[in-house]
């Protein structure tokens, strides 16, 4: 079979030879893998270092089974799946031996994993193998932020990338306002057809914060999808207001930023929570809530296997608006 590993920050294409599913597994024909952040992390030695023979990346897939060992009962030849982000995280609190893909173990961009039927969820019938693929990482990173959120909710969601337009989708589907930052009108048209509410271009607006308060009549956000890290948690900060909101700190795009004020959080009354992505129960209970209330993926575009070095330039370059896909046609 087709596989990619990371050599001096590069892919190479390698043919080994296709895993047998042991006992508790199943073999899936991995149809469709997506980019994330983290994979370019990875590839540049950033997250965890690579090298001759170093792991498979990508940790979100869709396929179908066609195989399974002894004692597999949750599937059968024939399923349509996706992974978990986190492939033994079933439910609850995260368990500390939690083993990611591409920097634990290998990941997707392979022609076929072997991997424990615990590790995957069906992929419903209305999400194509491409769509599908976009949704263990992005998705359900945006569903986990997005907890409890309600009709009337203000959500504050920054940039266009893949968890951002996602809580973008999501958060209307849960009756709330969503206010977005961007950079371009052009990415601001975009995300007002995803749903969007009120837009900020963040270039033309340094304080966007305070936008926010004067767009929510100094109230502020109830919920921010904060994926900057330290280059936007200060204005977050701000835009919560001090109205007890709650920050969902999911990455860290931004490398460096102000430094925060403690005083300025405590007058906030805002909670932080840091978001692991989610769990695989966290994973069904989002099909579950796409089967009622549909959110189409937004895909900027499609690459095949043999131009996998192409979809990640394409992404590294933030050349996209919506998730890379590659599949292994």
């Amino acid at each position: 079979m087709r596989v990619y590993r990371p050599e001096s920050g590069r892919l190479v294409q390698r043919e080994e030879p296709v895993p047998e599913p042991q006992r508790g597994e199943v073999l899936v024909r991995v149809r469709a893998v997506s980019l994330n952040y983290r994979d370019l992390l990875i590839l540049d030695g950033d997250h965890f270092a690579g090298g001759a023979g170093a792991l498979v990346p990508a940790s979100d897939a869709a396929g179908e089974v066609v195989a399974v060992g002894d004692g597999v009962t949750r599937f059968a030849v024939g399923d349509r799946v996706i992974n978990t982000f986190h492939p033994d995280w079933i439910a609850g609190r995260m368990p500390d031996t939690a083993v990611g893909y591409g920097n634990g173990q290998d990941g997707w961009l392979q022609e076929f994993r072997a991997v424990g039927e615990h590790a995957l969820v069906a992929l419903p019938d209305s999400l194509t193998f491409e769509q599908g693929a976009t949704v263990p990482c992005a998705a359900v990173t945006a569903w986990t932020s997005l907890d409890r959120v309600g009709p009337g909710d203000v959500v504050l969601t920054l940039g266009t990338g893949g968890v951002s337009l996602f809580a973008v989708q999501l958060a209307k589907t849960r009756g709330a306002r969503v206010v977005a930052t961007t950079s371009s009108a052009a990415k601001a048209a975009k995300l007002a057809r995803l749903g969007a509410d009120t837009v900020i271009d963040y270039v033309a607006t340094p304080e966007w914060g305070k936008a926010v308060l004067d767009a929510t009549g100094g109230r502020g956000a109830d919920r921010i999808v904060e994926v900057g890290g330290p280059g936007t948690f200060a204005q977050s900060l701000v835009a919560a207001g001090t109205h007890h909101a709650e920050i969902a700190v999911v990455g860290f795009v931004g490398r460096s930023g102000p430094p925060i004020d403690f005083m300025d959080l405590f007058r906030s009354g805002a909670t932080v929570r840091k978001i692991w992505v989610g769990s695989r129960e966290d994973t069904e209970d989002l099909l579950r809530w796409l089967t009622v209330w549909p959110v189409e993926p937004v895909i900027d575009s499609v690459h095949s296997f043999e131009d996998a070095g192409e979809a990640f330039r394409r992404f590294a370059g933030r050349e996209n608006f919506g998730k890379v896909v590659i599949t292994t046609a």
